[in-house]
């Protein structure tokens, strides 16, 4: 018989517990950040090249500008930008990186995946 009544305490406290958490979470919903109308770019690394065609990048001096890339290769994958200082490290299949491009002097820079440097290359041009 208190075997059956331990089961039921440790059921309530789930239940309990379950409902405090999802209660919280409503409660404290995250803010919408302040970086929302940042504007961004994604890059997809596949097939050695990002976005099929390694575009150029636009960007704006002073203005932060979000990038992702996005790995859905096979191979592993990186993207840098030496005179940004962006560097995503190897990604491997389905990972992702992001980060802003910013820059306060404009300029045309350059971004490349170290590991497919002659097929994975491209420009950040910051206006």
């Amino acid at each position: 018989m208190w075997r059956n009544n331990i089961i039921a305490i440790v059921a309530i406290s789930f239940t309990v517990v379950g409902a405090l958490w999802g209660i919280g979470n409503l409660l404290n919903a995250p803010q919408e950040s302040a970086g929302k109308n940042v504007e961004g770019v994604l890059l997809i690394a596949e097939n050695d090249a990002f976005n099929k065609t390694n575009p150029t990048i636009y960007a704006k001096v002073d203005t932060p500008k979000k990038i992702s890339i996005l790995n859905k290769d096979v191979r592993r994958h990186d993207f840098i930008v030496d005179e940004l200082n962006i560097n995503t490290a190897y990604l491997s299949m389905q990972q992702s990186f992001t980060t802003a491009i910013a820059s306060r002097v404009p300029g045309t820079f350059e971004y490349y995946c170290s590991l497919h440097p002659n097929t994975m290359r491209g420009s950040v041009v910051v206006r």
